[in-house]
């Protein structure tokens, strides 16, 4: 069974235009998205500890993307690039946290699906950056890491699926991600992962 999504809107070439053209803040904020995802995972951990089928996975989900920061923070090292002094808002994830319904057991399927449909976008921006960056090492990072945001997608439905029957997840998917089309391509555009 498939249990990512197909993003309803494709990444513009303005965006990868911005990412190139400023690839040092770019990697801030990618380091500040890969903190903000590891400790997304573990609030999943505390949030609901009942939920004993999908611990072991995220807590391997958290270490991974806290592995990633690391990554991140080592290429930055190697091209002189400061961590941010704070993490900014992020007016994706705001937007598109609105939407989350309101009762305990709703809001934990959303949280879910709104995590496999970051990671998705996630994954199509690092296929771009590393499709279209000059520097063979970078390129191959992020070719990984791409790869690794692709399996994240997957995990978060997965998870979902413990839950809820399939007909509900997929079309609550659905209308998550026509939601986010509509947000990412209303967003200022700036050289940030969103």
């Amino acid at each position: 069974m498939k249990v990512s999504i197909e993003l309803k809107c494709k990444t513009s070439k303005e965006w990868l235009d911005a990412v190139l053209l400023d690839f040092n803040s770019f990697l801030q904020d990618h380091a500040d998205c890969e903190r903000k995802a590891s400790a997304m995972a573990l609030s999943f951990v505390a949030k609901y500890p009942d939920r004993k089928e999908i611990i072991p996975e995220l807590i391997e989900t958290a270490v991974e993307e806290l592995e990633h920061f690391q990554q991140v923070y080592k290429v930055m090292e190697d091209r002189g690039v400061a961590l941010s002094q704070e993490i900014t808002k992020d007016e994706y994830m705001n937007q598109f946290l609105a939407l989350c319904r309101s009762g305990k057991t709703e809001r934990f399927m959303d949280r879910l699906l709104m995590a496999s449909i970051v990671e998705c976008r996630g994954c199509e921006r690092f296929k771009l950056v590393a499709e279209n960056l000059d520097d063979p090492e970078l390129s191959a990072f992020y070719k990984e890491l791409w790869r690794s945001e692709a399996r994240h997608g997957n995990v978060f439905v997965s998870m979902a699926l413990n839950y809820f029957d399939e007909e509900s997840v997929f079309d609550r998917l659905d209308e998550l991600a026509i939601q986010e089309a509509e947000i990412i391509q209303n967003l200022d555009i700036k050289a940030a992962v969103h």
